[in-house]
């Protein structure tokens, strides 16, 4: 295993002809997948891997600059595909990986067949014209929160993100991998991400993306679906699930899970 493999501890399960790349969003791990690998690894190539920062990652190898943007996170998907002597893959990306996946795209197009982007967005802040769901303060009052104590942070915010009770599987699941990441890391990253404006790269986009919301997500408003349809440069179809929440793979597999498979298996019919 190569040196890129060790660091974001990179698994491939499966051996079909197609590979397929499942990279997770903030405060998770690749345990968020644990639902869809058993309905794709008898017949794909499966990768999973760790973002840089996540909590099963060794802190020491998070480097403040290179992840200061979200390129430095799509360099590490190139790398992990080239290392892997990938020639082609399926990325399905939750979240900031979604956009993680976008801008690996735009730099090597040849490496992805589509794009599955499940609960992405390009700008979290509200603009002119643009409505992303969160005001300054809003972003302010989270950072500061992180901040003064994480642990209870996370405890408030994983059952506001994956929208159920406490007692939830899938909350205490977030909450787990949340509470797993390093308070310092976890601060730089969610100011990263929050503080991200990605727009002016959507048209760059000409792999095909399936477009995948939740109709209730506390950090993705549904409009932020159609606004990405509307602007990535290559075609794209959108799909807003009956959903409530941030990480609907986990809390809704039994919704989710047939909808990844059919944009898995099908692609866009223009």
């Amino acid at each position: 295993m190569g040196i890129v493999e060790c660091a974001h501890n990179v698994k491939v399960l499966g051996s079909g002809l197609q590979t397929i790349v499942l990279a997770h969003g903030f405060g998770t791990d690749q345990s968020v997948w644990k639902h869809l690998v058993p309905h794709i690894v008898d017949d794909y190539r499966v990768i999973l891997f760790d973002n840089m920062g996540a909590g099963t990652t060794n802190p020491d190898y998070f480097d403040f600059d290179r992840y200061a943007t979200l390129e430095g996170y799509a360099f590490d998907v190139i790398a992990i595909l080239t290392e892997l002597q990938v020639q082609s893959c399926i990325y399905v990306g939750h979240s900031v990986s979604a956009m993680i996946g976008s801008i690996a795209s735009i730099s090597r197009p040849d490496l992805f067949t589509k794009l599955i982007l499940v609960s992405g967005s390009p700008r979290y802040l509200n603009d002119v014209d643009y409505f992303g769901g969160f005001e300054q303060d809003d972003l302010d009052q989270l950072f500061e929160a992180m901040q003064s104590n994480f642990k209870a942070w996370c405890a408030g915010f994983a059952p506001l993100a994956v929208g159920g009770d406490m007692d939830s599987a899938a909350v205490q699941e977030f909450s787990r991998t949340l509470f797993n990441m390093r308070p310092d890391i976890a601060l730089s990253v969610a100011k990263i991400i929050f503080m991200s404006d990605l727009r002016h790269l959507l048209p760059l986009v000409t792999v095909p993306c399936h477009i995948i919301q939740s109709m209730k997500d506390l950090a993705v408003p549904v409009v932020v679906s159609e606004y990405l349809h509307q602007n990535i440069g290559g075609k794209s179809i959108v799909e807003v699930m009956s959903t409530d929440g941030h990480l609907p793979q986990l809390s809704s597999p039994d919704v989710v899970i047939p909808v990844l498979l059919r944009h898995i298996h099908n692609d866009i019919v223009v």
